[in-house]
């Protein structure tokens, strides 16, 4: 899956995703002030200390003067007090700007992951989604903060020791400036080669993050199987060739830096050989021999910081690529400007305006298309009058989900139109349908917390009486007043501690809770058992009641009541009518009762 997913849009090595993220971190100015005063007086003061280390030789070692003695040591001492404050204030506003980055970028990912629909999930594989809000964030974060200080310090000081440099003695300089080229070439060929095996580094990173979520989601089903020998062969395989690719780039990565600091000290070097020259031919001072010498140095420390901090951002290219392509990708089923300024949007939703939904659905001529598959609905017509409770029923790939996803503008029609309420969907805000829309999935999901978390989910800040009422409706009630603490329960991860039918009674009061006009079941009732058939069926004929409800079914016993069942096959409605109505037809829906009922009578047999 991941070899053919696209990471990101953008071209190799662009500086698109940098504008996004140096926009970040403009966000808040007072921030970024600070970390460039703090870095400004930084190098002032690197390029300040040999001066004063020179004037000490000058005039205490060779004319041993001692003069201005007390008042030199008094000012050493006030300015190495300086320095150590200045070195604070950095690391400060380093450590604040890289948690505030961190904290946006994740931010913007999450909240872009709340605004995207269904079929982005469809396509992005869930361990690309989990790389880039976690690993790529932090790595990012870090490398802005950190390797902006870095960049910048070493920039001022490189520029200030070369100008000071070129005032005190061209000759000497000019041995440091024709080593600049030598080494930007080399940077440059370094570069792409690290890009390129980071890139890949990254890309695999994702596939061990998904392989991890999936090995915990499916910690059972593997067990079960009998395949952790596979299952741990084929991470292998992946962290194999991570760690491959890993050790390529930090080869590469790792070369940068010594490279740059041999060709350095060659430069050093050259600059002790010409200087002691000049000094025996008594046309350099020792005192500026050793300014010389120590700007030489202290001039390729910062070229290597830079290189580092190069090396560092060619790693952090494929990082920013993947992070904002996800902040900026642009969902495929979104409002319009004009529903978005009366109905806001689904953070900030304009509720005084939203119609009531009274529930008439209409599928006008709609055609629908996977992104990647077959096409399933083609010409489709349906007419479903407020209060109607209706059943889909049909063979997998029918259609039956599609259908409902359709309703719920998860998706949205390839051509044609769905109208609710006699208007267009698109005219009304998403947020105004999912108010209304009341969901239960075949496989319950529930969060960690207590039994009123998850049931007050389906309408924040519900008091705990709206709870009981909701479990009431749909006998949960029964089994969570015989909890020790009741309400109170916590039910562990996904809800782990609760069987299969209780968390499916969970999420029916969670849909139910919020009083929707539209309520959708999507096999609701496969995961529970017999006896909780039966008592919730009754629950659900009196919630279903004056609201309109789209019931997908696989036991057609849950749909004998159902005003009108749809029988679905190839995307297209093959039979309609009532249970009763369409038994007299002896048709497709009789084979499928007939045949169901047989199984379920041979099973009693059986069991």
């Amino acid at each position: 899956m991941f070899d053919e997913f696209e990471d990101t849009n953008y071209a190799k090595g662009s500086v698109k995703p940098w504008r996004k993220i140096f926009s970040i971190v403009l966000q808040k100015k007072s921030e970024a002030i600070l970390l460039v005063i703090s870095v400004l007086l930084l190098a002032t003061c690197d390029l300040t200390y040999p001066l004063l280390n020179q004037y000490a030789i000058e005039y205490f070692i060779e004319k041993k003067d001692f003069t201005n003695a007390v008042a030199f040591i008094a000012f050493y001492f006030v300015f190495a007090l300086l320095y150590g404050l200045i070195v604070s204030a950095f690391i400060l506003a380093a450590n604040k700007m890289e948690i505030r980055v961190a904290y946006v970028l994740r931010e913007e990912s999450f909240k872009k992951l709340q605004e995207l629909p269904f079929s982005y999930f469809d396509v992005t594989p869930q361990g690309w989604i989990m790389a880039r809000v976690t690993s790529d964030s932090r790595k990012l974060s870090m490398i802005l903060s950190w390797g902006f200080i870095d960049f910048f310090w070493g920039f001022l000081t490189m520029v200030g020791i070369l100008i000071i440099l070129l005032i005190k003695n061209i000759k000497l300089s000019i041995i440091v400036l024709c080593i600049l080229p030598i080494l930007l070439i080399f940077s440059i060929f370094m570069r792409k080669v690290i890009l390129k095996h980071y890139r890949a580094a990254r890309k695999i990173n994702s596939e061990i993050t998904g392989a991890y979520n999936e090995g915990f989601l499916g910690a059972k089903t593997i067990k079960s199987l009998v395949v952790e020998d596979k299952v741990k062969t084929s991470f292998e395989q992946k962290a194999n060739k991570y760690k491959k690719s890993a050790l390529r780039a930090a080869t590469f990565s790792a070369l940068f830096g010594p490279v740059i600091f041999i060709i350095g000290y060659i430069g050093v070097g050259l600059t002790l050989y010409t200087g002691g020259i000049m000094v025996l031919g008594h046309l350099l001072l020792i005192s500026e021999l050793y300014l010389f010498i120590d700007y030489t140095i202290k001039f390729f420390d910062p070229v290597i910081s830079i290189s580092r901090v190069l090396g560092d951002f060619q790693q952090a290219q494929a990082s920013a690529e993947r992070i904002v392509s996800l902040i900026e990708e642009v969902p495929e089923i979104k409002d319009t400007p004009e529903v978005i300024a009366k109905y806001g949007t689904v953070f900030a939703p304009k509720r005084e305006n939203f119609e009531p939904l009274i529930g008439d659905v209409t599928f006008k001529d709609v055609s629908f298309k996977y992104k990647t598959g077959e096409q399933v609905l083609n010409h489709f017509n349906l007419n479903i009058k407020a209060g109607s409770n209706v059943a889909l029923v049909g063979h997998t790939g029918s259609g039956k989900s599609t259908i409902v996803n359709l309703i719920c503008r998860f998706y949205e029609p390839t051509s044609g139109e769905i109208l609710i309420d006699g208007r267009n969907y698109k005219e009304r805000s998403i947020t105004w349908l999912h108010d209304n829309l009341g969901y239960v999935l075949q496989t319950p999901q529930l969060f960690s917390g207590t039994i009123y978390d998850n049931v007050a989910y389906g309408k924040l800040g519900a008091s705990l009486e709206e709870v009981k009422a909701a479990c009431r409706l749909v006998h949960a009630d029964e089994f969570i007043e015989k909890l020790e603490q009741k309400y109170d329960t916590f039910i562990g991860e996904s809800g782990s501690k609760l069987s299969l039918g209780e968390k499916q009674l969970i999420s029916f009061a969670r849909a139910l809770i919020r009083n929707p006009r539209i309520l959708i079941l999507d096999e609701a009732t496969s995961s529970i058992d017999t006896k909780t058939e039966t008592l919730i069926q009754n629950a659900i004929n009196v919630a279903l009641k004056g609201r309109t409800s789209f019931m997908i079914a696989h036991r057609l016993s849950t749909v004998v009541n159902a005003d009108l069942i749809l029988v679905m096959q190839n995307g297209q409605i093959v039979e309609s009518g009532k249970h009763h109505e369409l038994l007299l037809k002896k048709g497709y829906y009789f084979e499928l009762y007939k045949t169901q009922f047989e199984q379920e009578a041979l099973n009693k047999i059986l069991n």
